[in-house]
């Protein structure tokens, strides 16, 4: 089997999984609860806390756990629009966010907020230019995403983040899911974001854990009610086994992380080789500065991405149209519409996506597959 659709899901680091096992055998109590039991808990879940704090960089008071990232997307969104409505309505984003900000705010506008929405060029990338001159007296948020979950573009959050140096009162919102261990950490999370959204499953960890990054003394309205729990801004009982499971999980994920991404180039670059050559392919993750190493995105003319998902699955071989969190909607690529590609050329895209699981050797076996089966279809539709 060759897994590339790691920016869906990864598997499970195994010692994070043995963490996860015994914290729910052995500590079980209610964090919560002022028991004994309670009180173990309690300390396992401010351990984790502490550590997941010390890894990014932040106070561990800055760290609320969620249950996914598209929860700490939008209860970045929601919660700071609730919060700063009596100080304006108007936000700012950008035209390639995953759908969990794109959706969050595309529901804040119907409910009476003004959005400017920020076009990208041709690599995907916002002007800091634009970001600036659309700044008004009543902007109280700007949601930009760190890296891209289709073509893996990174956006250029140091430029912003110095345009917003000189608006302090405007809440800047990262979404950082696809961003974590791919060695560029200094460029999408500086001392100028005051939220900032991670997803565990996208480093190894379980599902069922986000983490929200708050700058203290940010304003944020909690969007669930309840025990008070995560310093009375989101209730509900913490899911502890899978917390701990992410400390551990992000704690060897990034101990290598120069290694592996330095792979990760080795892999994407021996592929894009091979495809670049190849008349009607169209690569829209380059190997460049402006792109992580470990997603790639390109189209094959004249076949829709999920038949080359499909055939490619009866090989054993596991990739992803897009955004595996929308690609069961059927809808072509958002961000490559943004990025003004031809219709027919979006609905044809599909993503490669690697991490410290993968190996140049299974490259080479996705070339040796890919090649008869770019050769059957390049011969239905005349590309040679």
């Amino acid at each position: 089997m060759i897994y590339f659709d790691n920016s869906a899901t990864t598997q499970v680091n195994p010692e994070a999984l043995d963490t996860y096992i015994k914290v729910t055998k052995d500590i079980w109590g209610n964090p919560s609860s002022l028991h004994k039991f309670g009180d173990r808990s309690h300390q396992l879940l401010e351990a984790s806390r502490n550590q997941i704090a010390k890894l990014l960089g932040v106070n561990s008071t800055e760290i609320y756990f969620t249950a996914s990232g598209s929860e700490s997307d939008n209860w970045a969104i929601k919660g700071t629009a609730l919060a700063k409505k009596a100080f304006g309505k108007h936000i700012i984003t950008s035209s390639v966010e995953h759908a969990a900000v794109s959706h969050s705010i595309r529901m804040l506008e119907n409910e009476g907020f003004d959005v400017t929405v920020l076009p990208v060029d041709s690599n995907g990338l916002v002007d800091p230019k634009d970001l600036a001159n659309s700044i008004r007296s009543d902007t109280i948020l700007v949601s930009i995403m760190g890296v891209n979950n289709e073509i893996g573009a990174i956006q250029p959050i140091v430029e912003i983040s110095k345009i917003l140096e000189k608006y302090p009162n405007i809440t800047f919102h990262v979404d950082n899911v696809q961003a974590l261990g791919k060695a560029i950490w200094s460029r999408v999370f500086t001392s100028r974001v005051d939220l900032m959204s991670l997803s565990a499953h996208k480093f190894h960890a379980p599902r069922g854990v986000g983490i929200l990054y708050k700058k203290q003394g940010k304003m944020l309205v909690p969007l669930i009610d309840g025990g008070g729990q995560e310093g009375g801004l989101r209730s509900g009982t913490e899911n502890l086994p899978a917390i701990a499971a992410t400390a551990k999980a992000m704690r060897l994920y990034l101990a290598n992380e120069k290694d592996y991404v330095a792979r990760e180039n080795q892999i994407k670059e021996k592929i894009i080789n091979y495809l670049s050559h190849k008349p009607g392919i169209h690569i829209f993750s380059p190997i460049n500065d402006n792109f992580v190493s470990s997603i790639l995105c390109f189209a094959l003319e004249g076949i829709r991405g999920e038949t080359l998902v499909h055939t490619l699955e009866k090989y054993d071989i596991y990739i992803s149209t897009t955004s595996a969190c929308s690609s069961r909607s059927s809808l072509e690529s958002s961000t490559l519409q943004a990025m003004r590609i031809d219709n027919n050329i979006a609905e044809s895209a599909v993503r490669l996506s690697f991490d410290d699981t993968n190996t140049l050797e299974e490259a080479k076996q996705f070339i040796e597959i890919f090649d008869g089966i770019y050769q059957h279809f390049a011969k239905i539709n005349h590309l040679n």
